[in-house]
């Protein structure tokens, strides 16, 4: 999908392009390849990289052209997986400028939607790109949230029965968060790069590279915080299982020598040998007594050590 937007008082969709207005391709056809490739002349090498799901953010100058790519997060498709993140790609040459991405969003519409609300201008290339790493740190911190619902209602579920359905939701949120920090560790490497652009140090906006600098910190503070919570929640039910394991093992042991008292008195008298209670007409009530009364002392035994 291509979509064209002008800067008045906040970003406009108009039908053509116009010098200076964002481009933005979302889940590009081939027709919108040929159009990025042939008519604005958009290196192939760019196109390739963006299209790579796992390519790192970073921060390319090629014939004139400028490649920025960031890492923002998204819905996953996958049911178990909750979210993970894409590569978004910016590329700029004078008068064009361009983001592309291979997976739909919910950020990009709703960066639209937030300046025109907010009367915002993006005033170069440069600065709309601080806006989207501003505007994916947000992203972050809002999923972080339902991640947090996520690890919340798996806790729920795990307390009334530990399940592997449970645990393997755990481990995929775990996974998520992964996702999460290596995206926003390679997104703060790359807003100290731009910064570091000495061509440009004299026009960034500090209020806002204060800004994104303060989201991404919090992001990553948040996700690292929501890791070691996940991580520490696994170890501990990993230990209620070992511990239940053991609980259980115990009682089926205390079970097994309880039962194999009256086995043991059976098979005793019950040899072809002389035992003084062959001949007596209440040997078997006195075996079966025996058996009954040691079995309960056993049991007794047992409850006392809390076995059962």
């Amino acid at each position: 999908m291509k979509a064209f937007y002008k800067n008045n008082n906040g970003l406009i969709a108009t039908t053509d392009w116009i010098p200076n207005c964002w481009i933005n391709i979302e889940c590009p056809t081939e027709s919108e390849k040929r159009y990025l490739l042939d008519e604005l002349h958009v290196p192939e090498a760019f196109y390739n990289d963006i299209e790579d799901i796992d390519e790192r953010p970073r921060i390319e100058v090629e014939d004139g052209w400028t490649l920025i790519i960031m890492r923002i997060p998204v819905k996953s498709k996958v049911i178990k997986l909750p979210f993970h993140t894409i590569p978004v790609g910016i590329v700029f040459k004078d008068e064009i400028c361009i983001t592309i991405t291979f997976h739909q969003t919910e950020m990009l519409s709703d960066f639209v939607i937030y300046t025109k609300r907010k009367n915002i201008d993006i005033k170069d290339n440069f600065d709309l790109v601080l806006k989207l790493l501003l505007s994916s740190s947000v992203w972050f911190l809002k999923y972080l949230k339902q991640v947090n619902q996520k690890i919340k209602l798996a806790e729920d579920n795990l307390e009334k029965s530990i399940k592997n359905e449970e645990l393997q939701a755990l481990l995929q949120i775990e996974k998520c968060l992964v996702f999460f920090m290596t995206s926003l560790k390679g997104n703060d490497i790359l807003l100290h790069r731009i910064k570091n652009i000495k061509s440009q140090k004299e026009f960034f906006d500090l209020d806002l590279l204060e800004d994104v600098e303060i989201e991404l910190r919090q992001a990553q503070e948040t996700t690292n915080i929501y890791s070691d919570i996940l991580t520490g929640t696994m170890d501990a039910y990993a230990s209620v299982i070992s511990n239940n394991m053991n609980t259980i093992m115990k009682q089926m042991t205390s079970i097994s020598i309880i039962l194999m008292i009256p086995t043991l008195i059976a098979s005793l008298y019950g040899m072809n040998v002389p035992n003084n209670l062959e001949n007596s007409r209440y040997g078997l009530s006195i075996v079966i007594a025996g058996s009954v009364l040691l079995s309960a002392f056993g049991v007794y035994l047992f409850k006392r050590k809390r076995w059962f």
